[in-house]
């Protein structure tokens, strides 16, 4: 819901903060365009040893004005930190930044375990080489967030 349906190369890159926080950059590209969203993660329950966070955009990102905080569950790290799927309490949503099939597999797997609906999943294509981040013109208008309410 809150991409283009045309998206391509999506992505989300994390950066721990001193005070704890993790910085949350979610990008994609869409019709030769990259349109962005930065944010902010912090621990649902500070003193919860749960992987449960809370994460903070503001919308529109051209005019970041009103917060969003949304959910964002770990139900699943590998033990390399190489892959990860994330959810969220209603398990309206549900991600994963796998590209390998058989992995992909078993994190569908474990997401029906945890309940979520994964009929619905899409999978984003990915360009090989990606393009470099903060590359190529920029969604300055955040059309894509516009048309994205909307479910386009």
């Amino acid at each position: 819901m809150f991409q283009p349906k045309n998206r391509i190369n999506t992505r989300a890159t994390y950066k721990l903060s001193k005070d704890g926080t993790v910085q949350v950059y979610n990008e994609t590209w869409s019709c030769g365009k990259r349109a962005y969203i930065e944010g902010t993660a912090f621990k649902a329950d500070p003193k919860s040893d749960e992987a449960k966070f809370k994460v903070r955009f503001y919308e529109p990102p051209f005019l970041p004005i009103f917060p969003i905080v949304g959910d964002y569950w770990v139900l699943y790290l590998d033990d390399d930190y190489q892959y990860a799927l994330i959810g969220q309490l209603s398990r309206k949503y549900l991600w994963s930044n796998i590209l390998d099939e058989e992995i992909y597999d078993q994190l569908v797997e474990r997401a029906k375990i945890e309940e979520y609906d994964v009929t619905k999943l899409k999978k984003t294509t990915q360009t090989d080489p990606p393009p470099k981040s903060k590359n190529g013109p920029v969604d300055t208008k955040g059309i894509w967030w516009i048309k994205s309410i909307f479910g386009k």
